[in-house]
């Protein structure tokens, strides 16, 4: 008997030392000759994660960071929900808008002091806005503010949170996602008579900034952070940002969005004003929580052409959330050819070009998702097996896949 348990024993230590996965990266910070944001620059294009306030806690991450991208995008706290304050609000007296920075400055002083550009994100999305915003007194028992007023609320609120952030911390966000995800998928979602597919809806719940200011809460909101950066003199890029940007319809409504944000004001001598930089395609690439649908190379087609399409109405174009997702470990390997075959079609396409159309990819996938449980959206959103980096952060074999395709000519 004892003979048995300790022949178990030994298999159970022997199976501790396995790697569960195979495709853990056997390079050392030594293997690779240069950081990976100097291969990226190369082909005209910044190259970057996403940082959180739990990530900058993590010394792995965090290395990761500083030796091998050159921008950031705060995950949630340059956001609106996390910025507005309602107390400080009612407490001013001004019947404007009032924040608390404390968080974001934090993040921001975070990547200023590593010389890291940090893309802004986002100055108007309807999803999770705080309901206070919209009413009378910033009391959600009172009646819902007037258009006028809500158009002030917003103006004073992107005009702070750019100027706060450029003033503070001038050069490091570089560009703002002025509006986000503004586009519906589906019939239903948005008026069957609007080209721009403005939703409506979101999850069959009212957006309420089409509710409450209007159809044209998309060109306000690039009116008045173009306003605010012309105003500080600053060279700040100012992106609408989606998701399924890489489909031919939202692709098309696109168009008729740019079109309109850039007709929406003109200057003193009747010229339209060019209010709008660039696009921001999120790359949620593959199935919704399922196997069916990723790594196919539809996917890298269907890149390619937004961003020619894209660069053709004279947008700047971004990848903003890249998550190439995978969810079985049979595709393991497949997963890290994608990886090298997606990134040798952007290492080439502004040569294609001519000329630096595309200027910025950031990783929002960057780490596979703990499998249990199955059901979650962070699992769904990103997959279980479609990082860079293990759940440990250690360097997988997509990261080097993509290292490998910006090194080559």
């Amino acid at each position: 008997m004892k003979s048995i348990l300790c022949l178990l024993l030994c298999l159970l230590l022997l199976a501790s030392c396995v790697p569960v996965l195979a495709d853990v990266s056997a390079r050392t910070a030594e293997d690779y000759p240069e950081p990976l944001y100097t291969l990226a620059e190369k082909h005209g294009f910044r190259i970057g994660i996403c940082l959180s306030p739990n990530q900058m806690s993590s010394a792995s991450y965090k290395n990761f960071l500083f030796g091998h991208f050159n921008t950031t995008t705060c995950t949630n706290e340059t956001k609106a929900y996390s910025l507005l304050n309602q107390p400080a609000t009612l407490a001013a007296g001004d019947g404007m808008p009032h924040m608390d920075w404390t968080v974001a400055d934090r993040m921001i002083r975070f990547a200023q002091a590593h010389n890291i550009g940090v893309r802004g994100h986002v100055l108007t999305w309807d999803a999770y806005m705080t309901p206070w915003f919209f009413h009378e007194g910033y009391d959600e028992k009172q009646p819902i503010a007037s258009r006028e007023v809500l158009l002030a609320r917003m103006e004073s609120y992107i005009t702070q949170v750019v100027t706060h952030f450029e003033t503070e911390f001038p050069g490091v966000i570089y560009c703002w996602d002025v509006v986000n995800e503004a586009m519906g998928d589906n019939a239903g979602e948005y008026k069957a008579d609007d080209p721009r597919h403005i939703r409506t809806v979101r999850n069959g719940a009212p957006n309420p900034f089409y509710e409450y200011v209007g159809p044209d809460y998309v060109e306000y909101s690039f009116l008045y952070a173009r306003n605010a950066v012309e105003a500080l003199g600053a060279d700040i890029g100012l992106f609408y940002n989606d998701y399924n940007m890489l489909y031919a319809d939202k692709r098309g409504a696109a168009k008729y969005l740019v079109e309109s944000i850039n007709s929406f004001a003109q200057d003193e001598n009747g010229n339209d004003r060019k209010l709008i930089d660039g696009i921001g395609m999120q790359g949620y690439m593959g199935g919704y929580g399922v196997q069916d649908g990723c790594l196919g190379d539809y996917l890298i087609t269907n890149t390619r052409d937004s961003i020619v399409a894209f660069d053709k109405l004279g947008m700047e174009v971004h990848i903003t959330e890249m998550a190439l997702r995978n969810y079985e470990e049979a595709h393991i390997a497949d997963h890290a050819v994608f990886y090298g075959k997606m990134f040798d079609m952007l290492a080439g396409i502004n040569k294609q070009l001519g000329h630096n159309a595309l200027t910025c990819v950031t990783i929002w996938g960057v780490n596979d998702v703990q499998q249990n449980p199955w059901d979650t959206y962070s699992w769904k959103l990103n997959s279980t097996l479609g990082g860079i980096l293990t759940v440990k952060n250690e360097i997988k074999t997509s990261f080097d896949a993509m290292y490998d395709a910006l090194m080559a000519d």
